[in-house]
């Protein structure tokens, strides 16, 4: 394992306006913020090739089309476990929204996945942590910190800078696999899926331009 980090802002507003629209329409069922991050992760790694590998005990390193994606879930006593959404990039919004809430659950219950997810997400947003530099566990290539929202001043291509709210996307990956600009283009295409979600329609595909 060699480990690499890298960060990157991204704005915030397109989910929190996405959220609070669906809110208003179905209440307590809209999917949360670390759904749609989610899958915005997945989006990106059907672009980028890398990050669909897996680094074997005998430290092959094979690729595949179709992937899983590990979800960090905290457990009591300061455990830890993952949540696996096993084929993820072929789960249509709605599935993919049901299949993460009950994958999840089951893990805080002390449900244990076969661990085989290119990608695993973490957070600590709910502790108000905006950064941090994650580990990678083999078989998976990177882990995704997902910071807290928070307001940063921001450049926006005019000569005066902006205050916005953003969250801090911090990638850590096995230099072994992908070098930094592979990792970059990959957090950036996360950063851009991000910034533009929209909330996708109920019957949307998972091979939908979105």
């Amino acid at each position: 394992m060699i480990p690499a980090n890298l960060q990157i802002d991204a704005c915030w507003d397109a989910i929190r306006i996405a959220r609070d629209i669906v809110k208003k329409k179905n209440g307590k069922n809209a999917p949360s913020p670390s759904v749609m991050i989610a899958w915005a992760v997945v989006r990106a790694m059907e672009k980028h090739a890398p990050f669909r590998r897996l680094i074997l005990e005998d430290d092959r390193i094979i690729e595949n089309d179709d992937f899983d994606l590990g979800i960090a879930v905290a457990l009591e006593d300061d455990r830890l476990a993952t949540a696996v959404i096993v084929d993820a990039n072929k789960k249509n919004w709605p599935e993919f929204i049901a299949i993460y809430n009950v994958t999840v659950d089951a893990t805080r219950g002390g449900r244990v996945d076969a661990m085989n997810a290119p990608v695993v997400i973490t957070s600590l947003g709910a502790f108000g942590v905006r950064a941090g530099a994650p580990i990678v566990v083999p078989p998976s290539v990177g882990t995704l910190f997902i910071g807290s929202a928070h307001r940063e001043m921001i450049t926006n291509g005019k000569k005066e800078n902006e205050i916005a709210e953003v969250i801090t996307l911090s990638l850590t990956f096995d230099h072994r696999v992908v070098n930094g600009a592979g990792a970059a283009n990959f957090v950036h295409g996360i950063k851009e899926l991000i910034e533009h979600f929209k909330m996708p329609a109920a019957t949307a595909k998972p091979s939908a331009k979105l």
